[in-house]
This record gives C-alpha cells, sequence and structure tokens, in this order.
C-alpha cells in the first residue's frame, strides 16, 4: 500500500522520523505532501498484479498518476476489451488513443501484430514503457501525443519531433482496429473523424452522457456488435461502459 499523507505546514525531520516509524509498523510507503514539498520516505509506485483471462500482468501505478480504481472489476473490464478482439483481424495492428499506464494496452497487445499507443500524461508514458518492459512485451510503441495531436500527425499537418526522436514510422501501421478509452469529456470531433475510417473500434467509456453524442457521430460509419457496463463504483451513479463498433 502507498499512503500520501498532505500537510498545509512544512514538513520537517520530526515528521520524516515519525513517518518512518509509520511505514515500519505498518509495512506500507508513505509520502509527504506540503506546499511545494513532496518527501518519498522509500518509494512512489505500487505493482500491482492483475489476471486477465488466466494471465498475469504487472502495472507499475505511480502516485499522482491515473490508474483504475476498482481492481477486480478492472480485471474484467479488460478481458471484455480482450474478448472482443480475438473476433478481430490479428493480423494487422490496433492504434489506443488515452493509453494512460498501459492498463488495457498489455493484454490488448496479444491479439495484434503491432500496437501502436498514444498518451499525454508524461507519468503515464513513464509507467506504460515500465510496465511493457516487465511484461515482456515487443510489439508496443508509446509515443507522448494527445489524441488532438497524433490526429494532426496521422493526416500529415503537422510534424512532431517526438515522433522523429522515438523513431516511430506512423504511416508503417497496417491499422485495422482502434481502442478508445477517454477522459468523461468524451471524444473530439476531429478525433471521432479520425478513428471512423478504421474497420474496428473499442470503446470504453467513463461517462454514459459523451458516450452517447459521440455513439450519434459514429453509428453513422459503424453498428454496434457489443455493449456491456461495468459498475467499478457500487452505490453511485457512476458507470462505466464497454462498446465493440464495426464498420458498415
Amino acid at each position: 500500500m502507498l499512503v500520501t499523507l498532505i500537510y498545509h505546514k512544512k514538513l520537517d525531520e520530526e515528521w520524516e522520523a515519525a513517518a518512518r516509524k509509520l511505514e515500519q509498523q505498518f509495512g506500507i510507503h508513505i509520502i509527504g505532501r506540503s506546499r511545494k514539498q513532496k518527501l518519498v520516505l522509500t518509494q512512489d509506485y505500487v505493482t500491482e498484479t492483475l489476471n486477465i483471462q488466466g494471465g498475469d500482468y504487472h502495472y507499475k501505478q505511480i502516485e499522482g498518476g491515473f490508474t483504475q480504481p476498482n481492481a477486480v472489476v478492472c480485471a474484467k473490464m479488460v478481458g471484455w476489451a480482450v474478448e472482443s478482439a480475438k473476433g478481430l483481424d490479428n493480423s494487422k495492428d490496433m492504434l489506443e488513443l488515452y493509453c494512460g499506464n498501459g492498463n488495457f494496452t498489455l493484454p490488448l497487445a496479444g491479439q495484434f501484430k503491432r500496437v501502436l499507443a498514444t498518451e499525454i500524461s508524461k507519468t503515464s508514458v513513464h509507467a506504460a514503457q515500465w510496465n511493457i518492459d516487465k511484461n515482456n512485451i515487443d510489439n508496443v510503441q508509446v509515443i507522448r501525443l494527445s489524441s488532438e495531436e497524433f490526429t494532426e500527425a496521422y493526416a500529415g499537418v503537422r510534424e512532431f519531433r517526438r515522433l522523429q526522436d522515438s523513431k516511430i514510422d506512423v504511416p508503417s501501421y497496417n491499422i485495422s482496429t482502434v481502442f478508445v478509452d477517454p477522459p468523461r469529456a468524451g471524444i473530439d470531433a476531429d478525433t471521432l473523424k479520425l478513428i471512423a475510417q478504421f474497420d474496428n473500434i473499442i470503446y470504453i467509456s467513463c461517462n454514459p452522457d459523451t458516450l452517447l453524442e459521440n455513439m450519434q457521430t459514429l453509428k453513422q460509419t459503424h453498428s454496434i456488435e457489443r455493449f456491456a457496463l461495468f459498475d467499478q463504483f457500487p452505490y453511485t451513479h457512476h458507470i462505466e461502459s464497454g462498446v465493440l463498433l464495426r464498420k458498415k
């Protein structure tokens, strides 16, 4: 367990001594935060193992980085995505937008020839790279681009040094499937136009309202093949949805 303690006053040596005692007493990792202070006593992450369809995947969960909060339901959700991908053309490549720390990326990689994953958060990109190496996966490339930036790069509207420095050749990818797990605001109009080009879309949503809005656009080019609900937050109005769309 990783515990962050947040204060309004400056943390001193007395605090650190008391915190280290708590670390040993409870067998946990502690981080202290105050204004312009972040004291990491041992480490700022935990390693989580999820069993996805009979296989174990190891994830570095960094303090302050985004992660799925309900591990049991998360494993079911990722498993559903993998099951949905099994009926698709696995001789081609997959594009993933908003990949985070590779939560879906790692198990999905086995269903495709190659995976190109994008994420804007530096913290999440670093975690994703660690997770790829830890799980001995060799067909995934991660690039720090927002979905909007990748849309511009894919269309040839704009060049990005990050792609050149990473030696990622976007045109070399033969993408048949796109996986998206966007923030609560959903997918912007330009990115919707981008993903509508591909044969298959696996869409994980944390907001039914913006999912509905996006479906109004995507239904013009795709039909819904599978749909699922995942209750990560029991006894609240929040719900996660999974949708598999195939091009008409």
